[in-house]
């Protein structure tokens, strides 16, 4: 499982690479840059939540020790 999170986050962080090449700073909220301020939101909530299920699986198998 932790593989499987670390390439999601991988290919998240690629998305948010991706995302700011589209953004054009002279005009952000019309047209591709406002679609690359969204995919950037998403791509980062997506690495949070990820990484919220990282440790929640770390905790788990803490607890489990015990």
């Amino acid at each position: 499982m932790k593989i499987f999170t670390s390439i999601l986050i991988v290919l998240a962080l690629a998305l948010i690479i991706f995302n700011i090449t589209l953004l054009d700073f002279d005009s952000l909220f019309t047209g591709d840059s406002l679609v690359g301020l969204i995919g950037i939101a998403a791509s980062f909530c997506a690495v949070f939540i990820l990484l919220i299920f990282r440790m929640s699986k770390m905790i788990e198998e803490k607890t489990k020790d015990h």
